[in-house]
């Protein structure tokens, strides 16, 4: 069985999602993660609560609460307008937004429970061999980019 052209068009669009969708949870997922590992704000309890929201949501639900705000009526959708972008509902931005959404605590919540595992130690050893904070966190990708590190 060959693959027509419908096919490949629908592979080459879950290949694009995957890969968008991977970037921005790892761009996006992993500092929420480190501030929410790290901080002692007042705010850690509702960022984590909303972070979480996907979980205890069905997804029906969590699809048609994006329709309503990113439609033309809804607040999102108003503000991607009035930036120029457009409406986001049934786009492949509005997908790659909705995955991200629905994806997000499969991210966070592992490397927030992960950082807080490790404990502070490590940058505290690395805080005192001269290292800031984002060289403690990413040594590797404190060399490449500066030779002095």
């Amino acid at each position: 069985m060959l693959l027509t052209a419908a096919d490949w068009e629908a592979v080459w669009l879950t290949f694009k999602l995957a890969a968008w969708v991977t970037l921005l949870l790892l761009l996006l997922g992993t500092p929420l993660a480190w501030w929410l590992a790290r901080t002692r704000s007042v705010w850690r309890g509702p960022v984590s609560a909303l972070v979480a929201l996907p979980l205890v949501l069905p997804p029906t639900v969590l699809g048609f609460y994006l329709l309503l705000a990113a439609g033309p009526n809804g607040s999102l959708g108003q503000l991607t307008q009035a930036l120029g972008f457009g409406l986001l509902p049934f786009t492949f931005n509005g997908l790659v937004l909705a995955s991200v959404l629905y994806s997000l605590p499969f991210v966070v919540q592992p490397i927030q429970n992960a950082l807080e595992a490790i404990g502070e130690r490590p940058l505290e050893v690395a805080a005192t061999l001269g290292a800031g904070p984002l060289t403690g966190f990413l040594p590797w990708c404190c060399r490449r980019l500066s030779p002095a590190c």
